[in-house]
């Protein structure tokens, strides 16, 4: 900032000129070690339950409505959040701007999740669970869903079989 206002951010190019101008080029990879432990996390869970969770929702049943997908997508984007949510607190923490002149707030994801605790109880880690819960469990519903009706109708036609191509 040049001290005549807010940083002003215009586009993708321009957002990360001004980051790297104003805070340099390694705060474009601030809270990149939180992001990926969430990814893996998140990924994990939503995607990897998703079958299950289907199959819960029909019983075992063979044909699988567009309900029970949304409720398997809706169920996992929850247990998802429920599980990553620590992981999302400390990516934001170290995304957020903190005051000129102040020290770096945390000297690395683990003393983030530590301080954090610490300092808020660890009831901090979990901040904004609800809102998360709600926010990714209609976006993971919406993926899933919708991969999973496009896959079938694939798989049907025969343009596709379900092995290791089908997946890239």
């Amino acid at each position: 900032n040049t001290g005549h206002g807010p940083v002003k951010y215009r586009g993708v190019f321009g957002t990360i000129s001004t980051m790297v101008r104003v805070q340099g080029p390694r705060n474009l990879y601030s809270g990149l070690v939180a992001g990926l432990q969430r990814q893996m996390n998140f990924a994990s869970v939503r995607i990897g339950l998703y079958d299950s969770v289907k199959q819960f929702y029909t019983k075992g049943s063979h044909h699988v409505g567009i309900g029970s997908r949304l409720m398997a997508g809706c169920t996992t984007g929850a247990m998802a959040v429920a599980m990553a949510q620590p992981t999302d607190v400390v990516k934001v923490r170290f995304q957020a701007p903190i005051s000129a002149g102040a020290n770096k707030r945390y000297h690395g994801t683990m003393d983030a999740y530590r301080t954090i605790a610490k300092e808020e109880r660890f009831r901090g880690l979990w901040k904004g669970t609800g809102p998360n819960i709600t926010r990714n469990a209609l976006v993971n519903c919406t993926e899933l869903v919708t991969y999973d009706l496009i896959k079938d109708a694939l798989l049907k036609s025969s343009l596709m079989t379900d092995d290791l191509p089908w997946h890239f």
